[in-house]
């Protein structure tokens, strides 16, 4: 399997533009995959340049229903046409940061070939996509943010709207966008829908801040480390979980714990 980090918030190849959002391309003996787009079509530039033809990718996934992963999403329609584009309805309702929206644009709804899901899909043996997250062990406090808007009324968002894409082969692989519901929430669902924990995650964790952490929120991101270490998984992280936080956790879980960047190439 080979994925390449199409975008990212931070540069990892002097060829590449970087912006806030994500989007990955997965390669594996049967499939070309799309998970996310990042927030426009920066990520098909810098799909050029790192010779990645998302002409033939033929799934592409949603993970939830933010402009900073679905923002390329029209124009990757534009260059290919076979691809099946999975993502939770409810991915088009209309969400918030404070009067700010960050949601999908409308016109992706309309596109060709977009498959809406309400639950969990098995594509094929290799191939599958969970949701329904509930747990609320150690979730970031970051989501307190972010509402939807329903009637004209802001309630806070419960990410019903956020799935994984799991790709199962020599290595079992969990992707996920920004692990809204928290990462060891969707650990935990990942172990009870297939009995064991993944050799690999790829997810932003949405520990991000502007400012420094309380104490509180230290220890937070500190429980979250231990955990995560303790799972015999290997992350890959970066867009959304923060400097900060990287910076807290890596001494925890070295080399279990890799920080994504623009233009990575990973190989499993």
């Amino acid at each position: 399997m080979q994925i390449t980090v199409l975008m990212e918030d931070t540069c990892g190849n002097p060829e590449c533009e970087y912006e806030h959002g994500l989007s990955l391309y997965i390669e594996t003996e049967d499939h070309r995959i799309l998970a996310d787009a990042g927030a426009g079509e920066r990520t098909l530039a810098n799909a050029e340049k790192l010779g990645v033809d998302l002409s033939k990718v033929d799934i592409a996934v949603l993970s939830h229903g933010h402009y900073d992963h679905s923002g390329g999403l029209c124009a990757f329609r534009k260059i290919n046409g076979k691809a099946v584009l999975y993502m939770q309805q409810s991915a088009l309702d209309a969400y918030y940061h404070g009067e700010r929206y960050i949601g999908v644009d409308r016109e992706v709804g309309k596109l060709a070939k977009v498959e809406f899901l309400s639950g969990n899909l098995e594509i094929d043996e290799h191939v599958s996509i969970f949701t329904g997250i509930t747990g609320r062990r150690l979730r970031p406090r970051s989501n307190l943010g972010l509402s939807r808007r329903v009637d004209g009324k802001d309630i806070q968002d419960d990410f019903s709207h956020e799935q994984c894409l799991v790709i199962r082969g020599e290595k079992n692989v969990l992707v996920s966008g920004c692990a809204h519901n928290g990462i060891l929430n969707i650990l935990d669902k990942y172990e009870e829908l297939y009995s064991v924990m993944p050799d690999v995650v790829i997810s932003g964790f949405h520990m991000v801040k502007k400012g420094n952490y309380t104490e509180e929120e230290k220890e937070v991101v500190i429980q979250t480390a231990e955990e995560l270490n303790r799972s015999g998984a290997v992350f890959y992280t970066g867009h959304c979980t923060g400097q900060q936080a990287i910076d807290l956790m890596k001494p925890i879980m070295g080399e279990k714990l890799i920080q994504m960047h623009c233009g990575m190439k990973v190989y499993l």
